[in-house]
């Protein structure tokens, strides 16, 4: 106790120094351990983009392609389901719901995704959440549509605007002859539905009503009421989520589609299909730990540069310590004692800055990005990486303890001319 009282009173008599070295490792503390936090966050969230779901069904491909196009709107389809297949295969006695999209053309580089009204009912994310509206109400007309959080921000959309979809992806064909009008804008969600124009499926036949190969087809367009007195029934889709009665039973019907005579079809696991995505996109969060890491340790470091060119000042301190009785191994404790104590009272610094951002940024990341930071206590693995900061303090520690060890009574008492 004797050494802990005498370290903190030298570190008392020096606390403009301590002090802003302490805050520095506060804040790479709290950096490392925020990091933390939101590596975790963004992988919850990132699992998180579809739940409730059981399976997806589309054309033969692989998993992550299948679910990167269905889900996350990036890429396309090696081919189509058909709608024939697609009643067939949903009629089965173990779906219980399923809701089928189309996919092919967009609104100024945003998707135009197809699909029916159930879809904001249906389509749930972190762990169940469902799609609600800022403005509006889903689609009820055949030319309305339903914009993500994301388009109407960057486009300035509103409930009532006009909108005309483009034929394709990249395409600077539109089918400006059928406009659409906004009737719901939705919360945002930090999904995939925050940057897709939805439509309703049949209206995705409707616009393409006097189209074929891709092209317009000759002659005069096709009036909006004879269009509207039509069966829209679609011919094909892109994709559909479905929801099984029981979980037991998404397996055998994922076996059953991916074994449909008719054509080839896969169905996929959204959860384990977002694990296989997460492993080749997951390679940031360790860089990203890693800069962390090297950050703490600066700080770290200069903390010990700070206490050994301190040595020299207190060449005097040293000597009389070792004058009244203090063994080198007494002194060597002090310089040690002193890293450690800084290190523990940055760390406690560190988790107070911590929580205190994380009450103040929460519903700002949530809002913004729909990035979902639990306000939950330090994790294991949290404890250990404090306990390995504590560790390294110590450890740097070693070079000037070892300095200091190594100063002489008549050294520290030696006056320079």
């Amino acid at each position: 106790m004797t050494l802990v009282r005498l370290a903190l009173k030298s570190l008392l008599s020096r606390r403009f120094t301590v002090g802003l070295t302490v805050f520095a490792i506060a804040l790479s503390v709290a950096l490392f351990l925020g990091v933390e936090k939101l590596r975790t966050g963004a992988r919850a969230s990132f699992a998180d983009t579809i739940s409730k779901t059981d399976l997806i069904m589309g054309a033969r491909s692989g998993s992550v392609q299948l679910l990167l196009y269905s889900v996350f709107r990036i890429g396309n389809a090696t081919n189509n389901v058909s709608w024939q297949s697609y009643e067939e295969l949903t009629s089965r006695p173990e779906v219980d719901w399923a809701v089928p999209i189309s996919l092919g053309d967009s609104h100024k580089q945003f998707r135009v995704m197809g699909t029916t009204a159930a879809y904001f009912d249906r389509y749930k994310y972190r762990n169940g959440r469902s799609l609600a509206f800022e403005q509006g109400v889903a689609f009820d007309d055949l030319f309305d549509a339903v914009i993500g959080a994301d388009v109407a921000q960057t486009l300035g959309y509103a409930v009532g605007h006009p909108i005309i979809v483009a034929h394709g992806l990249a395409s600077f064909t539109e089918h400006d002859e059928l406009p659409f009008r906004i009737s719901g804008v939705l919360e945002k969600t930090g999904t995939p539905a925050d940057s897709t124009v939805f439509v309703g499926l049949d209206a995705i036949e409707a616009i393409h009503v006097d189209w074929q190969g891709g092209g317009r087809k000759s002659g005069p367009a096709t009036t909006e009421d004879v269009i509207r007195a039509m069966d829209l029934k679609p011919k094909a889709i892109t994709a559909a989520m479905i929801g099984v009665k029981s979980r037991l039973q998404a397996f055998g019907l994922q076996r059953a589609i991916n074994e449909y005579p008719d054509e080839p079809l896969q169905a996929i696991l959204p959860g384990i299909a977002l694990q296989e995505l997460w492993e080749i996109v997951g390679v940031a969060e360790t860089a990203l730990t890693g800069v962390s890491a090297m950050v703490v340790a600066t700080a770290l470091l200069g903390m010990a540069v700070m206490i050994l060119s301190g040595l020299n000042e207190r060449r005097r301190e040293m000597a009389i310590l070792r004058s009244v009785g203090a063994g080198p191994l007494t002194i060597a404790g002090l310089m040690l004692t002193e890293a450690v104590t800084m290190a523990a009272a940055g760390a406690a610094l560190g988790i107070g800055l911590l929580y205190v951002g994380l009450l103040g940024l929460r519903p700002w990341l949530d809002a913004a990005y729909g990035l979902y930071l639990p306000l939950s206590g330090l994790t294991q693995k949290d404890v250990i990486m404090l306990g390995l900061v504590l560790a390294a303090a110590a450890l740097v520690s070693l070079v000037p303890a070892i300095r200091a060890y190594r100063l002489s009574v008549a050294d520290g008492m030696m006056v320079k001319v």
